[in-house]
């Protein structure tokens, strides 16, 4: 039975179902449903004083093939996604985004790093709109680049910080003001990269979902108990567990969920700041306790951050590796 006949058929015998699925969902006519579920039917007969034949309606999400990836963990134990290449076909998350109206908001720190922008170019979200927010205390050394149709830079003018340490915290504050200023207003999606990296392959609609989270490479493999959390308990960040370990390197959601991350960080940061503390990683170990108490609806493999010079390598060309020019 085809997605139009079932749909038919709840409409005759007067079936109601609930569907779940992505939010997705409601934007695509029966004609498009086949792209996102398979659909099993099964024939129940009625029971007693009825008679016919109703239906059981199996639906699945086939955008995401969890066991295409046997060697690695696809699915936290809160049954959010962990992305692997190999687990979704890109075109159908183009399409999919293309039609919702997705579009994405990219923060990253900068001075004059060309490549991260070029690259970028190249890589990030190349089949959506896109706008770059470069922030930097040096606007004028903001190189020029050529962007393609529906993509465009904003450059913004920040405090000059002598440690990078403060740059890393400070970024925060940065990101909730413009999100609040500008971003709500032209995008659906935020992802805040550090430009210490250079995209290398496909980094696409795949990624987005409402929090996104990105797993370190060099800490997928390891134990829990080797995971670097904060473990000072006057530090606003302490932990004594968690789920995974998190890569502030990027990370990323709707523009409401990145607002809410970003101002709980700077909300954790300057408390410690107040009790003369500061967190082991910085913002990444308050990222790390936002994660933990507000989990993520998808997670990135490493694959989307991969730092060529670990000995646990993985295949694949997703996302991006550190930059030689950083």
């Amino acid at each position: 039975m085809s997605v139009r006949e079932f749909l038919v058929v709840c409409e005759r015998q007067n079936v109601n179902f609930v569907l779940n699925g992505p939010s997705y969902f409601s934007h695509y006519s029966s004609e498009s449903l086949s792209l996102l579920f398979l659909v099993i039917c099964i024939p129940v007969k009625r029971g007693g004083n009825s008679p016919g034949t109703i239906y059981l309606f199996i639906i699945f999400n086939v955008l995401l093939c969890f066991r295409s990836r046997n060697d690695v963990q696809t699915c936290t134990s809160w049954k959010a996604p962990i992305i692997w290449e190999g687990m979704f076909t890109p075109s159908h998350y183009d399409q999919i985004h293309r039609n919702k109206g997705s579009s994405v908001a990219l923060t990253v720190f900068a001075v004059g790093r060309l490549t991260f922008l070029n690259s970028s170019e190249q890589h990030f979200m190349s089949s959506l709109p896109v706008t770059y927010y470069v922030f930097t205390d040096s606007p004028e050394l903001v190189p020029n680049i050529k962007l393609a149709p529906n993509r465009h830079l904003k450059v913004i003018e920040v405090e000059r910080h002598t440690r990078w340490q403060d740059i890393s915290m400070m970024r925060m504050k940065a990101i909730s003001d413009v999100i609040e200023s500008d971003i709500r207003h032209h995008a659906t999606h935020v992802f805040c990269f550090d430009v210490d990296q250079v995209f290398t392959g496909r980094f696409g609609p795949e990624a987005l979902g409402d929090s996104v989270a990105l797993l370190h490479a060099h800490y997928y493999h390891l134990p829990r108990m080797l995971f670097t959390y904060d473990h000072n308990p006057k530090s606003k960040a302490f932990m004594k567990t968690g789920d995974f370990y998190y890569h502030a390197a990027i990370f990323g959601g709707s523009w409401r969920s990145v607002k809410a991350l970003t101002e709980a960080c700077y909300r954790s940061i300057m408390a410690d700041k107040e009790n003369e503390v500061e967190a082991l990683w910085h913002d990444e170990s308050h990222l790390n306790k936002y994660f933990w108490l507000h989990k993520p609806s998808r997670v990135l493999s490493p694959e989307y951050c991969w730092d060529t010079t670990s000995p646990f390598s993985v295949s694949g060309s997703t996302g991006t590796t550190p930059s030689p020019n950083c």
